[in-house]
């Protein structure tokens, strides 16, 4: 079975990654998701690497603060899609995850996206997108979604149009 991977370096990011969550099951996603770090736990982190692509991981998703070299870790273990969430806390609120996230050598890529909640939530559409590719469903599914979004732009603005001087 297919699935996506997220791997989250410390329990103290669930709360902002059931965001990803949630998107994954609102599309009917198979995901799972584990605790593991790049410094506290390499050698967990690589055996669940090598492990989730034997069982059908397409892609892994890895949500990381300060340091937050989990997703690059990811990336030199496998040849599989990585996105990583750079995640806020620390003296630098998120900036340092960012900055290590992003900032891959040559040839290890991780596609990296906002911190925190926006970020997690970002990351389950572009794991979405890149199954997408095969998946002709979930592509329907994702432009159902993108015609939902405009639709409900309209419906914001219409409720405070009327506030407007005409």
């Amino acid at each position: 079975m297919e699935f996506v991977s997220i791997v989250i370096g410390s329990k103290s990011d669930y709360g902002v990654m059931q965001e990803c969550a949630k998107i994954l099951e609102k599309f009917d996603v198979p995901y799972e998701m584990i605790i593991s770090s790049a410094h506290r736990s390499p050698e967990r982190t690589k055996k669940y690497v090598l492990d989730a692509e034997s069982r059908g991981a397409q892609l892994f998703i890895a949500a990381a603060g300060m340091a937050a070299h989990l997703a690059g870790a990811i990336a030199a273990m496998s040849t599989k899609p990585v996105i990583g969430i750079p995640m806020a806390g620390g003296a630098l609120d998120g900036l340092d995850a960012l900055l290590s996230t992003v900032q891959m050598p040559s040839g290890m890529p991780v596609a990296t996206v906002a911190i925190g909640k926006s970020g997690a939530i970002n990351s389950a559409y572009m794991a979405m997108q890149v199954l997408a590719l095969k998946d002709k469903e979930l592509a329907e599914k994702l432009k159902e979604d993108r015609v939902m979004k405009a639709k409900n732009v309209e419906l914001d603005s219409a409720q405070i149009e009327h506030l407007l001087p005409r």
